[in-house]
C-alpha cells in the first residue's frame, strides 16, 4: 500500500518509520524542505510536495498542527481522489473532522488519535482512538481497529465531541497541572537538591512538571483554548485547591482526615475495581524510580 504522510515532524516521522517497518510504500510532505531532506536522508524514503504525495496514495495521513491544518487540508482538496482515505492525527478531534468533511468531499475521512508520543518504540499497549461520524466511516473504523489490534494496540471509537470531552481531562488537566507544579517548583533555589532526595511521590510530581514544562507550547495552546470542557474543570481543580488550602490553614487535622477518607470511598466507586486500579498506580509509581 502507498501512504501519504504530510507532516514531516517528530510524530509524522516515527508513522513514517512504523509503515515502512510494515511493508508500506511510503511519501512525506512537509512546508519545510530541510526537514523532509533530513528525513530522505534518514530513512530512505521519497519526499514530495503536498498534492504531488497524495497522487497515488492509497491512503493520506495528516500529520500537521492544528493551527496549520485546516491550510493544508484546502492545499490538498484539489488533489483529493474520490474515494480516497484520508485520516489525522491531531489530539483535538471536532474541529478537524469538520474541516475534512468540509473541504475533502468525495473522500473517506477518519479523525484518529493516537494518544502516545514519539518516543513510543511500538504501538504495543498504546492507546488509539478513532472518531467516526457515519455509517461508512464507521465500517472502515471497524476494520482498522481489528488491524490496530492485531498489533496490540487499544482502540476505541467514539464520536469526535465525546473524544474531545474526555481529552479535556486527560490531556488539558494534566498539562495544566504540570505547568502549575513547575512554575511553583521552580520558584525554590533548591530544585535541583529537592530531586536529589525524592521518593516515589515526587518523582511524578517533577516528572509531569518537566514533561509539560517542555511540551511544544503550540499544542499546549491549542488544547487549552480548544477542549469544550477545559475551563470548567480547571477551574474546579483551583476551588478545591483552595478549599484544600482552607483546611490546612486551619490546622483542622479531623477535618482533613475525613475530607481524605471520603475521597477514598468516592475513588473506590468510581474505579469499580479499586485493587486492581491500586496495582496499575503502584507499577507507576515504582516506574518513576527505574
Amino acid at each position: 500500500m502507498r501512504i501519504a504522510i504530510l507532516g514531516a515532524g517528530k510524530m509524522g516521522a516515527w508513522f513514517a518509520k512504523f509503515f515502512l517497518a510494515e511493508g508500506h510504500s511510503v511519501v512525506i510532505a512537509d512546508r519545510k524542505k530541510e526537514k523532509l531532506a533530513k528525513l530522505k536522508a534518514e530513512l530512505a524514503v521519497e519526499t514530495a510536495d503536498f498534492t504531488e504525495a497524495i497522487e497515488n496514495a492509497e491512503r493520506v495521513l495528516i500529520c500537521v498542527s492544528i493551527s496549520a491544518f485546516e491550510e493544508i487540508v484546502k492545499t490538498i482538496s484539489p488533489a483529493i481522489r474520490d474515494g480516497q482515505i484520508i485520516l489525522d492525527i491531531c489530539s483535538i478531534k471536532d474541529v478537524p473532522v469538520k474541516i475534512m468533511h468540509k473541504h475533502l468531499k468525495g473522500s473517506l475521512v477518519l479523525g484518529m488519535h493516537p494518544v502516545f508520543g514519539p518516543g513510543s518504540t511500538t504501538i504495543e499497549n498504546k492507546t488509539f482512538v478513532l472518531t467516526p461520524t457515519n455509517s461508512q466511516e464507521e465500517a472502515f473504523a471497524k476494520d482498522f481497529k481489528t488491524w490496530l489490534e492485531t498489533k496490540k494496540a487499544r482502540v476505541f471509537v467514539m464520536h469526535p465531541q465525546k473524544h474531545d470531552r474526555l481529552m479535556s481531562a486527560v490531556l488539558g488537566l494534566p498539562h495544566f497541572l504540570g505547568l502549575v507544579a513547575c512554575d511553583t517548583l521552580l520558584e525554590r533555589a533548591d530544585y535541583a537538591e529537592t530531586k536529589d532526595v525524592a521518593g516515589t511521590t515526587y518523582r511524578m510530581l517533577f516528572t509531569l512538571a518537566e514533561v509539560a514544562a517542555l511540551e511544544n507550547p503550540e499544542l499546549f495552546a491549542s488544547l487549552q483554548l480548544s477542549l469544550p470542557e477545559l475551563e470548567r474543570i480547571e477551574s474546579s481543580f483551583i476551588e478545591k485547591a483552595n478549599d484544600w488550602l482552607d483546611l490546612i490553614k486551619q490546622k483542622d487535622r479531623d477535618a482533613i482526615i475525613h475530607r481524605m477518607e471520603h475521597l477514598k470511598l468516592k475513588l473506590m466507586n468510581a474505579s469499580g475495581d479499586y485493587e486492581r486500579s491500586y496495582k496499575i498506580m503502584y507499577k507507576m509509581l515504582e516506574a518513576t524510580e527505574n
